[in-house]
Protein backbone atom coordinates (compact mmCIF):
# COMPACT_ATOMS: atom_id res chain seq x y z
CA UNK A 1 0.00 0.00 0.00
CA UNK A 2 1.53 3.23 -1.23
CA UNK A 3 0.08 6.67 0.15
CA UNK A 4 0.09 9.48 -2.13
CA UNK A 5 -1.73 12.43 -0.72
CA UNK A 6 -4.75 13.18 1.32
CA UNK A 7 -7.74 15.59 0.94
CA UNK A 8 -6.91 18.04 3.23
CA UNK A 9 -6.45 21.15 1.71
CA UNK A 10 -3.00 22.92 2.65
CA UNK A 11 -3.17 26.39 3.08
CA UNK A 12 0.85 27.22 3.64
CA UNK A 13 3.17 25.66 1.62
CA UNK A 14 4.79 22.96 3.74
CA UNK A 15 8.62 24.28 3.61
CA UNK A 16 9.71 22.36 6.65
CA UNK A 17 8.39 19.34 4.92
CA UNK A 18 9.98 19.85 1.71
CA UNK A 19 13.65 20.97 3.39
CA UNK A 20 13.46 17.70 6.06
CA UNK A 21 12.93 15.62 2.66
CA UNK A 22 15.68 17.30 1.01
CA UNK A 23 17.98 17.00 3.83
CA UNK A 24 17.32 13.26 4.43
CA UNK A 25 17.62 12.06 0.72
CA UNK A 26 20.95 14.37 0.81
CA UNK A 27 22.31 12.68 3.61
CA UNK A 28 21.09 9.30 2.58
CA UNK A 29 23.29 9.89 -0.80
CA UNK A 30 26.48 10.88 1.20
CA UNK A 31 25.56 7.54 3.19
CA UNK A 32 25.63 5.96 -0.27
CA UNK A 33 28.83 7.69 -1.76
CA UNK A 34 30.47 6.30 1.92
CA UNK A 35 29.53 2.60 1.48
CA UNK A 36 31.21 2.74 -2.11
CA UNK A 37 33.95 3.90 -0.20
CA UNK A 38 34.33 1.93 2.70
CA UNK A 39 33.85 3.90 5.16
CA UNK A 40 29.83 3.94 6.07
CA UNK A 41 30.13 1.82 8.96
CA UNK A 42 32.98 4.02 10.50
CA UNK A 43 30.63 6.60 9.92
CA UNK A 44 27.57 5.40 11.39
CA UNK A 45 28.98 3.59 14.35
CA UNK A 46 30.36 7.30 14.77
CA UNK A 47 27.34 9.08 14.38
CA UNK A 48 24.52 6.90 14.97
CA UNK A 49 22.63 6.62 18.52
CA UNK A 50 25.06 3.75 20.27
CA UNK A 51 23.23 3.36 23.63
CA UNK A 52 25.93 1.56 25.44
CA UNK A 53 28.57 4.42 24.39
CA UNK A 54 26.15 7.06 25.49
CA UNK A 55 25.96 5.31 28.98
CA UNK A 56 29.21 4.74 29.23
CA UNK A 57 30.34 8.16 28.84
CA UNK A 58 27.57 9.47 31.07
CA UNK A 59 29.03 7.37 33.71
CA UNK A 60 32.14 8.16 33.27
CA UNK A 61 31.79 12.03 33.34
CA UNK A 62 29.36 11.16 36.45
CA UNK A 63 31.70 8.96 38.62
CA UNK A 64 35.37 8.87 37.25
CA UNK A 65 36.13 11.97 34.99
CA UNK A 66 34.91 15.52 34.85
CA UNK A 67 36.42 16.19 31.58
CA UNK A 68 34.41 13.42 29.96
CA UNK A 69 31.50 15.77 29.78
CA UNK A 70 33.12 16.53 26.74
CA UNK A 71 32.62 13.31 24.89
CA UNK A 72 29.25 13.03 26.63
CA UNK A 73 28.18 16.43 24.28
CA UNK A 74 29.71 14.94 21.06
CA UNK A 75 27.75 11.23 21.70
CA UNK A 76 24.75 13.66 22.44
CA UNK A 77 24.90 15.48 18.72
CA UNK A 78 24.64 11.81 17.61
CA UNK A 79 20.59 11.91 19.21
CA UNK A 80 20.26 14.86 16.30
CA UNK A 81 22.13 13.53 13.91
CA UNK A 82 21.13 9.73 13.78
CA UNK A 83 17.01 11.01 12.87
CA UNK A 84 19.18 11.68 9.48
CA UNK A 85 20.71 8.67 9.19
CA UNK A 86 18.77 5.69 6.88
CA UNK A 87 20.10 2.06 6.48
CA UNK A 88 18.43 0.79 3.78
CA UNK A 89 16.63 2.42 0.09
CA UNK A 90 12.92 0.76 1.78
CA UNK A 91 13.71 2.20 5.16
CA UNK A 92 14.02 6.53 4.00
CA UNK A 93 11.48 5.63 1.30
CA UNK A 94 8.32 4.67 3.17
CA UNK A 95 9.63 6.92 6.11
CA UNK A 96 9.70 10.34 2.99
CA UNK A 97 6.24 9.35 1.82
CA UNK A 98 4.71 9.11 5.36
CA UNK A 99 6.63 12.18 5.71
CA UNK A 100 5.39 13.52 2.71
CA UNK A 101 1.91 12.89 2.65
CA UNK A 102 1.32 13.32 6.87
CA UNK A 103 3.97 16.17 7.70
CA UNK A 104 2.86 18.77 5.36
CA UNK A 105 -0.62 18.64 6.56
CA UNK A 106 0.63 18.59 10.75
CA UNK A 107 3.07 21.41 9.43
CA UNK A 108 -0.02 23.28 8.48
CA UNK A 109 -1.69 22.82 11.68
CA UNK A 110 1.13 23.08 14.24
CA UNK A 111 2.70 26.50 11.94
CA UNK A 112 6.76 25.88 11.12
CA UNK A 113 8.38 26.43 13.65
CA UNK A 114 6.65 24.20 16.64
CA UNK A 115 6.23 21.26 13.68
CA UNK A 116 10.06 21.41 13.19
CA UNK A 117 9.98 21.19 17.20
CA UNK A 118 7.67 18.95 17.37
CA UNK A 119 9.69 16.97 14.83
CA UNK A 120 13.32 16.59 16.33
CA UNK A 121 11.75 16.51 20.06
CA UNK A 122 9.84 13.34 19.21
CA UNK A 123 13.22 11.51 17.53
CA UNK A 124 15.03 12.26 20.51
CA UNK A 125 12.19 11.27 23.20
CA UNK A 126 11.71 7.86 21.30
CA UNK A 127 15.86 7.59 21.38
CA UNK A 128 16.54 8.55 25.09
CA UNK A 129 13.73 6.25 25.88
CA UNK A 130 15.24 3.37 23.75
CA UNK A 131 18.83 4.37 25.63
CA UNK A 132 16.98 3.55 28.69
CA UNK A 133 15.22 0.36 27.70
CA UNK A 134 18.75 -0.98 26.99
CA UNK A 135 21.87 0.83 27.93
CA UNK A 136 23.92 -2.24 26.63
CA UNK A 137 23.33 -1.88 23.30
CA UNK A 138 26.28 -2.27 20.98
CA UNK A 139 24.14 -1.66 17.98
CA UNK A 140 23.36 1.94 15.98
CA UNK A 141 19.91 3.11 15.81
CA UNK A 142 18.97 5.30 13.16
CA UNK A 143 15.87 6.40 11.56
CA UNK A 144 13.14 9.21 12.00
CA UNK A 145 10.72 6.30 12.71
CA UNK A 146 10.28 7.56 15.80
CA UNK A 147 9.66 11.01 14.29
CA UNK A 148 7.34 10.10 11.48
CA UNK A 149 5.33 7.92 13.89
CA UNK A 150 4.39 10.86 16.17
CA UNK A 151 3.61 12.81 13.06
CA UNK A 152 1.15 10.04 12.06
CA UNK A 153 -0.39 10.15 15.33
CA UNK A 154 -0.96 13.64 15.51
CA UNK A 155 -2.64 13.55 11.96
CA UNK A 156 -4.93 11.02 12.77
CA UNK A 157 -6.23 12.73 16.10
CA UNK A 158 -6.76 15.68 14.43
CA UNK A 159 -8.23 13.92 11.19
CA UNK A 160 -9.35 10.68 12.32
CA UNK A 161 -11.73 10.19 9.10
CA UNK A 162 -9.50 12.34 6.49
CA UNK A 163 -8.93 10.17 3.39
CA UNK A 164 -5.73 9.10 1.96
CA UNK A 165 -5.46 8.90 -1.87
CA UNK A 166 -3.38 5.54 -2.19
CA UNK A 167 -2.37 3.39 -4.67
CA UNK A 168 -2.45 -0.68 -4.61
CA UNK A 169 0.29 -2.38 -6.42
CA UNK A 170 -1.63 -5.45 -7.72
CA UNK A 171 1.80 -6.93 -9.41
CA UNK A 172 2.08 -5.09 -12.97
CA UNK A 173 -1.26 -3.29 -11.90
CA UNK A 174 -1.50 -0.19 -9.78
CA UNK A 175 -5.03 0.27 -8.58
CA UNK A 176 -6.34 4.00 -7.33
CA UNK A 177 -8.31 3.57 -3.96
CA UNK A 178 -8.80 5.74 -0.82
CA UNK A 179 -8.12 4.65 2.72
CA UNK A 180 -9.03 6.32 6.47
CA UNK A 181 -6.11 7.69 7.38
CA UNK A 182 -6.19 5.54 10.83
CA UNK A 183 -5.47 2.88 8.67
CA UNK A 184 -2.18 4.02 7.98
CA UNK A 185 -1.05 3.44 11.39
CA UNK A 186 -1.34 -0.58 11.26
CA UNK A 187 0.16 -0.24 7.63
CA UNK A 188 3.24 1.66 9.12
CA UNK A 189 3.59 -1.60 11.43
CA UNK A 190 3.17 -3.82 8.44
CA UNK A 191 5.61 -1.94 6.34
CA UNK A 192 8.79 -2.04 9.25
CA UNK A 193 8.78 -5.74 8.53
CA UNK A 194 10.36 -4.63 4.33
CA UNK A 195 13.00 -2.16 6.01
CA UNK A 196 15.48 -5.02 5.25
CA UNK A 197 15.09 -4.32 1.92
CA UNK A 198 18.00 -2.77 0.10
CA UNK A 199 19.82 -2.70 3.42
CA UNK A 200 23.19 -0.40 2.96
CA UNK A 201 26.11 -2.92 4.32
CA UNK A 202 26.98 -1.20 7.57
CA UNK A 203 29.59 -3.34 9.49
CA UNK A 204 30.12 -4.55 11.93
CA UNK A 205 26.79 -5.83 13.28
CA UNK A 206 24.31 -3.54 10.68
CA UNK A 207 22.04 -1.64 12.26
CA UNK A 208 18.59 -1.50 14.51
CA UNK A 209 19.14 -4.62 15.69
CA UNK A 210 16.76 -3.85 18.81
CA UNK A 211 13.50 -5.08 19.74
CA UNK A 212 12.56 -1.60 21.87
CA UNK A 213 12.17 0.21 18.20
CA UNK A 214 8.67 -1.19 17.42
CA UNK A 215 7.34 0.46 21.33
CA UNK A 216 9.46 3.17 20.41
CA UNK A 217 7.11 3.54 17.65
CA UNK A 218 4.19 2.69 19.51
CA UNK A 219 5.14 5.65 22.13
CA UNK A 220 5.97 8.05 19.18
CA UNK A 221 2.32 7.27 17.83
CA UNK A 222 0.75 8.10 21.43
CA UNK A 223 2.99 11.12 21.88
CA UNK A 224 1.88 12.31 18.91
CA UNK A 225 -1.75 11.82 19.53
CA UNK A 226 -1.56 13.15 23.13
CA UNK A 227 0.59 16.47 22.00
CA UNK A 228 -2.23 17.13 18.95
CA UNK A 229 -5.34 16.60 21.58
CA UNK A 230 -3.48 19.28 24.19
CA UNK A 231 -3.11 22.11 20.91
CA UNK A 232 -7.28 21.50 20.59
Amino acid sequence: MIPISDNIRCWNKPIITYWLIGINIAVFLWELQLEFSETLGYFVNSWGVIPAQISAAITNALFFNSAAWIIVIWRACSLIFGIFLHGSFSQILGNMLFLWVFGKTVENILGRRCYLGFYLATGIIIEVLQILAEPSLTVPLIGENGAIAAILGAYVMKFPKAKIDSILPLIIVYLPIQLPAFFYIFWWFVQQLFYGIGSLNIPPVGVNQSGVIFWGQVLGLGIGAAFMRLKR
